[in-house]
């Protein structure tokens, strides 16, 4: 036994090899020469590139200064929020009803994954400004009118950014779709059909063994989604930070401390969702 344990932990290493070479190749050096450059001041001249060792200075900068970039870090921790349990529910209930014994299951699976392929930066920019992805004339509602008139309302706020961006908070959906129609196809069906004698209702079988049987594809779908919504080519910290690279009086050091401030971040948002669904996950098992 122990001698099949070191095989197949040497089969898993050698399909995860490439993208260990990968990473230390083309990935490792840039990522550490980039932490160098963050405590540094950055200049390009014709000489090369000449660098003035500051300290934390860049980081200072970013929160006493630049007032754009904490404004627009509050506002993508705050859209994640909302979108990120939007986006789980969301493919949950895709994943379910495409699980169903259904005609055409695979045309409509197609469908779903369909906005994964094509939706790249460009193309998310261009449905943005036609106003594609909102919900069509929904400026004619009484509902709209009145949060559109109080939008500074905690909830309202939140209404007022589901109507405007539910239609690209649906498009991320595709990939966490298939892993949980994955994990349900997965499923012991002797489990329900013991559960359907001893007389449970399909609300018992959700709640007590499917959602349950679920909750490690819901960590896995939470850091998908959390990495997927912020690494995203428009996001607004992306746009910020490539715009500060270019400056002159900022330039590619103080470029490299906001890359890493917002790698903590995310990190932080990583550890804090997947230690919640853990310690919800470990008190239902005690």
């Amino acid at each position: 036994m122990k001698r099949l344990g070191n095989n197949r932990n040497l089969t898993g290493l050698l399909f995860v090899s490439p993208w260990i070479i990968g990473f230390l190749v083309f990935t490792a050096f840039p990522l550490l020469y980039s932490l160098f450059l963050s405590f540094q001041e950055v200049k390009i001249t014709t000489d090369g590139i000449k660098t003035n060792f500051v300290s934390f200075g860049n980081y200072e900068y970013a929160f006493s200064v630049d007032g754009t970039f904490v404004d627009r870090v509050l506002k993508y921790l705050e859209e994640m929020v909302i979108s990120v349990p939007i986006i789980i529910v969301f493919s949950l209930i895709i994943a379910l009803l495409l699980n169903q014994k259904i005609k055409f299951r695979g045309l409509f699976r197609t469908i779903f994954f369909l906005p994964v392929i094509i939706a790249s930066g460009p193309v998310i920019k261009e449905l943005i400004d036609q106003g594609i992805t909102t919900i069509p004339s929904i400026e004619q509602y009484a509902i709209y009118q009145a949060l559109n008139d109080n939008p500074d309302g905690f909830f309202n706020g939140i209404l007022l950014y589901l109507i405007k961006n539910l239609i690209v908070i649906l498009w991320y959906s595709g990939v966490q779709i298939l892993i949980f129609l994955a994990a349900l196809q997965k499923m012991d069906k002797q489990i329900f059909e013991a559960a359907k004698i001893d007389g449970a209702s399909n609300w018992e079988f959700f709640w007590k063994i499917t959602l349950p049987s679920l909750t490690p594809m819901i960590i896995v779908n939470l850091i998908y989604t959390i990495v997927t919504y912020s690494v995203f080519s428009l996001n607004p910290i992306i746009e910020h930070i490539q715009k500060n690279m270019f400056k002159v009086d900022t330039g590619y050091g103080y470029a490299s401390a906001l890359s890493w401030i917002y790698f903590l971040i995310i990190a932080a948002a990583l550890a804090i969702a997947v230690g919640v669904m853990t310690v919800k996950r470990k008190k239902k098992y005690t």
